[in-house]
């Protein structure tokens, strides 16, 4: 039986140029951090990738931190102590928003008392005048906010007002980390217009490996105090000898992951067409954040009288995967924070399409829908 993969959120399949990229890269077994040739050869591949990745989002290719993964630079962004130059800056309390990602949600270095969750309306937005209310309040003699709100949900799709959010952060003199791990291939995003000071990426949503990922900033003199001390490796804020061939195959998923307007519009029409017909099937099925900008790609659905659990599974039996929402919690199955922070207190499925998903996949989907909720209801 031929599989259908509809959860490119979770992770996408490995592009094919990056396989092939990243194989050839294993025989460079130089150390980036040795003055010798092999090192030098190694060195010069981590710079290419640098470039890859800056060029996405228009950035300094010096302001490109590779890490293990989207989770280890949320976890250096997380951190009360900062430096400008050589001047200390400290964050005195951590704002985000109720739906962020498990890796922001969990605070980082953040102690509990001092973080505060931004309430988001029955469509996962953050408001920017809510959002320009609670910083008013910040005591600014104890040190600046840190905030972090994601650009595009990860369940959802929902994107953000992220410009007037960030302009409200800039005006409260607020340093704003901004997780583009679901939008920076799907989505045309250009730090230089003021959208954030950090951005967190993780290669395997864009078709590279699992394992990567990086943090940007937007400019050259901000920087986090470093989650790993050492050797001084990535300008010192993240120091271990570099992985070369992931952060080389990182660099060639860059090149090949955005989007192009072809893709979009694919996409969007899929999207229409499944949210439609998923109605028609039940006309009482709710589709989350409907109502607001999403990600083209992301359709996030509650069926009233059926166990999404029970579904999801029904689909995999089927030969379709799907999923329940976010896949970072090692399999466990309960209710999304993100929905319950939303108002809504049942599950829901997602389903997240990609460049290789065809309409007669989407119409397979449907069909396998009909079947389950004709013998599945609770």
């Amino acid at each position: 039986m031929n599989r259908i993969y509809l959860d490119y959120n979770s992770t996408a399949p490995l592009n094919i140029h990056v396989y092939k990229n990243f194989i050839k890269a294993l025989s460079n077994f130089g150390n980036p951090s040795s003055v010798h040739t092999e090192g030098r050869q190694a060195k010069a591949v981590i710079g290419e990738a640098r470039q890859k990745i800056s060029d996405l989002l228009h950035a300094d290719k010096k302001n490109v931190i590779f890490t293990s993964g989207a989770t280890e630079a949320a976890a250096t962004l997380l951190t009360r102590y900062y430096f400008s130059g050589r001047i200390p800056l400290v964050m005195s309390h951590f704002y985000f928003s109720a739906t962020e990602h498990p890796c922001i949600t969990c605070l980082g270095r953040f102690p509990v008392e001092m973080s505060q969750v931004i309430p988001v309306d029955a469509n996962g937005i953050v408001q920017p005048e809510k959002l320009k209310k609670i910083l008013m309040r910040h005591d600014k003699s104890k040190g600046l906010p840190l905030v972090a709100i994601q650009y595009a949900n990860h369940e959802t799709g929902v994107i953000q007002p992220i410009m007037a959010l960030a302009k409200v952060v800039r005006e409260a003199g607020g340093l704003f980390i901004v997780d583009i791990v679901q939008a920076v291939f799907r989505e045309k995003i250009d730090i230089r217009k003021g959208v954030g000071d950090f951005f967190i990426l993780s290669a395997h949503k864009m078709g590279g490996p699992k394992g990567i990922g990086a943090f940007v900033a937007s400019e050259n003199t901000i920087r986090p105090q470093p989650l790993l001390p050492g050797g001084g490796q990535e300008y010192g804020l993240r120091s271990g000898t570099e992985a070369v061939p992931l952060i080389l195959a990182f660099g060639v998923a860059a090149t090949y992951a955005s989007y192009t307007s072809e893709d979009q519009r694919r996409l969007a029409y899929f999207q229409r067409y499944l949210e439609q017909s998923l109605q028609d099937i039940l006309p009482n099925l709710m589709i989350h954040g409907r109502d607001v900008s999403r990600l083209a790609n992301t359709t996030f659905f509650s069926a009233p009288d059926f166990k999404a659990e029970t579904m999801q599974i029904a689909f995999d039996l089927a030969g379709i995967a799907v999923s329940g929402g976010a896949a970072c919690s090692s399999g466990k199955v309960g209710l999304s924070p993100v929905l319950r922070a939303m108002g809504y207190q049942k599950g829901a499925i997602r389903v997240s399409t990609g460049k290789e998903t065809t309409m007669k996949e989407i119409e397979e989907f449907l069909t396998v829908f009909k079947k389950i909720i004709s013998y599945d209801k609770t």
